[in-house]
């Protein structure tokens, strides 16, 4: 089963009509229309499809979007503890792992005296709502102390939650050891605990004990939330988490000691956001974002799957078969992949995500098998590529150029990169595949190349930049953005060779300069919209935010392409943002300019966990080793950055033609092997 998609910041969204509520009355402060609740400051524990929303002080309130959630609808949305009649004082709460919190209270009980607490509480709550309560007492002398865990819940579906539309809570029933609650459409929940409570006030929502602690000791409650599908219901989908091995363990070893911490955060993070096909239960991809972006397989799925190559290609294998089964069959758009209309900032009307994944199909296909996707599963996938390839050939116009998102236009340039890529990538792919209609299609992408320079290049004395789209009549959108970092991004093809951009060399060396000046380069990642452009907003998702995708691309198509300085400043960045975020990096952040002391400044609509983000943060590090594999070759080269800005560093887990890979760069910016399959020759 999957979580029910909510549009991200800046996507097209439905108009919630009333406040949220909780115990049935209106919430003071709540979602506008069209606005996301905050989730900047919560603790989300996730392991699809379940998730649980907690602030940092560990209650659930039932305020806002707090709660334990499964797919995609939310099980319980209070969880207030009382010790003594007194919640604890909140002391500390923190990410244990991708789907488990802990939570650190104290208190002082009748008899202490002095400042200091006598009774710690620490709760530790996992993404499916189980949860360990532990007091502890310190105390002198023996205590007795009633405790109180009062819970309720609205079985909100997430879309409403997300819109401002919650039921009112629902009354519970007792149920054995614990509380039961069942919604009109006859879907219930119950929360066990163990040891059974003292007493169960169904009126009041109440599960209370009687603890006696004496100096020393401790007391723990456990808690189980066990939701009941509806009569009549489906049955759940498989057991167990999605995926099992499906990611290497990669780690990472070196001067700079971030680079260990962020890679396993953003491993358990790519872990924690698999989720099954409903319809077919062995295949499995990402979900875009937690808690808003948990719908069917996306183009963020795709692109995640591609930048996480360096762990191996069976996500790529899965995700591509997911989209593929989504392809149109016949008529016009016969091989399209379709995708809802998704904002594109301030000055151009919407772009369409079912371009952007038709034409990343066959390139994330392509890689794959440079990276050494096996036969059988490339077999199977060839055919919907060379479907989209045909679709791509018959799109474009009569220029050589494509439109996006209809006939009509605008034509924009980073859609003309994305197609200039599969074009040249995809004839890579037939030809290694023994098929025809390679020649046809680098023809298209040689015309298209020739057209984007006589279209998209805007000279000015600063030594020019390329527009960001162009209309029917002739228009040119000049503004400049991150989007700019896909013109860098041109592809892998055999030998560990990148494809020919649309830019030429003195365009690629004004484009990476631009990336590195301070309009784009905000200190902790590449802005989404320069900060001298018009509409220019920080907090924009395509209209200043840093969005980590982008940053990523940015930082290794400049080390591709030879421009380190720009790439190392984006990549400290980025590092120096996920540290401060605990190695957790949102889909996006604030695009605040950096200061001395200032930290980056979250979204508050902001996925976090996001697949981008988590893939992204794998993609900026292994271009660090710069590792070219060609598994169909039985070669792979090393380039790591010559100037090695983050010191020695060790990556180990990696996977190439299907075996573990390890490399080491030195502080000289030297690249060695130490860890490959036997039938690979190593290069440079």
């Amino acid at each position: 089963m999957v979580l029910s998609p909510v549009p991200a910041p800046g996507h097209p969204t439905g108009h919630p009509t009333r406040q949220p509520s909780v115990g049935g009355a209106p919430a003071p402060h709540g979602p506008r229309p069209g606005e996301l609740p905050p989730v900047h400051d919560a603790l989300l524990c996730v392991a699809l499809p379940a998730f649980a929303v907690s602030p940092e002080h560990g209650q659930l309130t039932g305020h806002g979007p707090e709660g334990v959630y499964a797919s995609g609808r939310r099980l319980l949305s209070r969880s207030v503890l009382r010790v003594a009649g007194r919640e604890p004082v909140p002391l500390q709460g923190r990410l244990a792992a991708a789907d488990r919190a802990v939570f650190v209270g104290a208190l002082r009980v009748p008899g202490d005296t002095g400042p200091d607490p006598g009774v710690t509480v620490e709760r530790s709550r996992g993404a499916d709502g189980t949860e360990r309560i532990t007091l502890r007492s310190a105390g002198p002398r023996p205590v007795r102390v009633p405790v109180e865990l009062a819970l309720g819940t609205d079985l909100a579906e997430l879309g409403a939650v997300a819109s401002g539309r919650p039921r009112p809570e629902l009354r519970p029933s007792v149920h054995g050891t614990g509380l039961r609650w069942t919604a009109p459409d006859g879907r219930s929940v119950a929360v066990t605990a163990d040891p059974a409570p003292t007493d169960s006030l169904a009126a009041a929502g109440v599960l209370r004990w009687e603890a006696d602690l004496a100096p020393g000791t401790s007391l723990t409650l456990h808690l189980r939330v066990q939701a009941d599908r509806p009569p009549g219901g489906a049955a759940p989908v498989g057991g167990g988490r999605p995926g099992g091995n499906l990611f290497s363990d990669i780690q990472a070893e070196g001067d700079d000691r971030r680079t260990g911490a962020l890679l396993r955060a953003s491993v358990e993070d790519l872990r924690a956001l698999l989720q099954r096909d409903p319809a077919h239960p062995a295949d499995v991809h990402l979900a875009a974002g937690v808690p808003w972006r948990c719908g069917p397989v996306t183009a963020e799925a795709l692109w995640a799957a591609r930048m996480a190559l360096p762990l191996g290609t069976r996500l790529a294998a899965t995700t591509l078969r997911a989209l593929g089964r989504t392809q149109v069959p016949g008529g016009p758009e016969a091989g399209r992949i379709p995708g809802p209309l998704r904002d594109a900032g301030p000055h151009l009307p919407p772009r369409c995500t079912g371009v952007e994944a038709t034409l990343a199909f066959p390139v994330v296909l392509a890689e794959a098998r440079r990276w050494g996707l096996p036969a059988a599963e490339l077999d199977e996938l060839l055919p919907v590529a060379e479907r989209c390839l045909g679709w791509l050939r018959r799109r474009l116009d009569a220029d050589g150029l494509l439109p996006d998102p209809a006939p009509g236009g605008p034509w924009r340039a980073e859609t003309q990169a994305h197609a200039h890529r599969a074009a040249l990538l995809g004839a890579d792919l037939l030809d290694g595949c023994g098929r025809t209609g390679g020649e046809e299609l680098r023809a298209a992408a040689r015309t298209l190349c020739r057209r984007f320079r006589g279209e998209f290049w805007l000279d000015d004395p600063s030594g020019g930049r390329p527009a960001a789209a162009r209309s029917a009549e002739g228009r040119s959108w000049p503004q400049l953005g991150g989007w700019a970092a896909h013109l860098l991004d041109t592809g892998l093809l055999g030998g560990g060779r990148y494809a020919q951009g649309l830019l030429d060399r003195t365009e690629t060396e004004q484009v990476a300069r631009l990336l590195g000046t301070p309009a784009l380069d905000s200190g902790w990642g590449l802005r989404s919209l320069g900060a001298k452009e018009p509409g220019h907003n920080p907090f924009g998702h395509r209209a200043g935010s840093v969005r980590v995708h982008e940053t990523a691309v940015a930082v290794a198509g400049l080390a591709a392409a030879g421009y380190e300085k720009e790439a190392v400043s984006l990549l400290r960045g980025l590092i120096d943002a996920a540290e401060l975020f605990g190695h957790r990096l949102p889909e996006m952040y604030a695009g605040e300019q950096r200061t001395t002391g200032s930290r980056p400044v979250p979204h508050p609509a902001a996925c976090r966990p996001a697949a981008v983000a988590a893939a992204g943060a794998v993609h900026a590090l292994t271009a660090l080793a710069g590792v070219r594999p060609d598994a169909p070759g039985r070669s792979v080269a090393v380039q790591p950055m010559a100037s090695a800005p983050l010191g020695a560093l060790r990556l180990s887990g990696l996977v190439v033609a299907g075996e573990p890979f390890a490399v080491r760069v030195s502080r000289l910016g030297l690249g060695m092997v130490e860890e490959a399959a036997e039938s690979l020759q190593l290069g440079v």
